[in-house]
């Protein structure tokens, strides 16, 4: 081999062997930044969620209300306990007040205001945290009994955040019968019924919002019991009617019944 085609050679080794490094070098680069993506800090906004889940679950009935956990603890990643460490405090107190907000928009009682705690579990990895929530001091006077099967005494619900891209849509626990997808149409308008109650009303506190001023600001509830919608008036000023009588307790929906509150007219359809 001459000189020329020797030197020729070496430059054609030395760009593939350049190519070949850049190529790896890219390769680690893509690959850690995926591995960085999928490992996402815990939010406020999924504790939030994952905690007003957990009150839900745990809800418990006596002769005449609705008792809801009053007590959690939120389990941390020691990076993620970290990452709260300069504003903890105030942290859970807004949680306390969400929790606070979700059991009267929802009816439920208290024995006392929520409060919610942190603890590190180093078991736990980035993006990864539990919740147990506890129903402390009921009242003896009450047989208070639970409204679904809960878990045994200390179970923490762990959760990923991976898992949590949308709040949930169906809070009911396994082998329990699961309500059916349902809306309610005014109009052409169509609102999504989520379980385990929406609250239609004109007020800020409502979850499906009309604007009707003959409508009370939290007028009714659609609610899931035994599997079933149930449709129920919360003290509205002017009451609620359904299929053209006066709805006077909590009532069983079925396909195509029609709720009517103030000059509004709701269709209930099953999905």
């Amino acid at each position: 081999m001459s000189g020329r085609a020797a030197d020729e050679h070496r430059q054609a080794c030395e760009s593939v062997n350049f190519l070949k490094n850049f190529e790896s070098k890219l390769e680690r680069l893509i690959e850690g930044g995926f591995k960085s993506a999928f490992k996402s800090e815990v939010q406020p906004i999924e504790l939030a969620r994952k905690l007003a889940r957990e009150m839900d679950a745990h809800r418990a009935a006596s002769i005449s209300r609705t008792y809801a956990p009053n007590e959690y603890t939120v389990f941390l990643s020691p990076q993620d306990r970290e990452q709260f460490a300069h504003y903890e405090d105030g942290l859970q107190r807004e949680l306390s007040l969400y929790l606070l907000e979700h059991a009267r928009k929802r009816g439920y009682s208290l024995i006392s205001r929520p409060t919610v705690d942190f603890d590190t579990d180093d078991r736990l990895e980035l993006g990864l945290f539990g919740i147990q929530a506890r129903l402390a001091d009921a009242p003896e006077a009450e047989d208070v009994q639970p409204v679904e099967p809960q878990a045994p005494s200390g179970h923490t619900q762990v959760y990923n955040v991976r898992d949590l891209q949308a709040p949930p849509t169906d809070l009911e626990q396994p082998g329990a019968r699961v309500a059916a997808r349902a809306v309610i149409e005014a109009g052409d308008r169509r609102f999504a019924l989520t379980p385990p109650s929406t609250v239609v009303g004109r007020g800020r506190d409502a979850d499906v919002r009309l604007d009707d001023p003959n409508i009370s600001r939290t007028h009714v509830q659609f609610r899931v019991e035994g599997g079933d919608w149930i449709v129920a008036d919360m003290g509205s000023t002017n009451g609620t009617r359904l299929n053209g009588g006066s709805l006077v307790a909590p009532t069983p929906l079925r396909p195509g019944d029609v709720i009517e509150l103030g000059n509004t007219v709701l269709k209930f359809v099953l999905e």
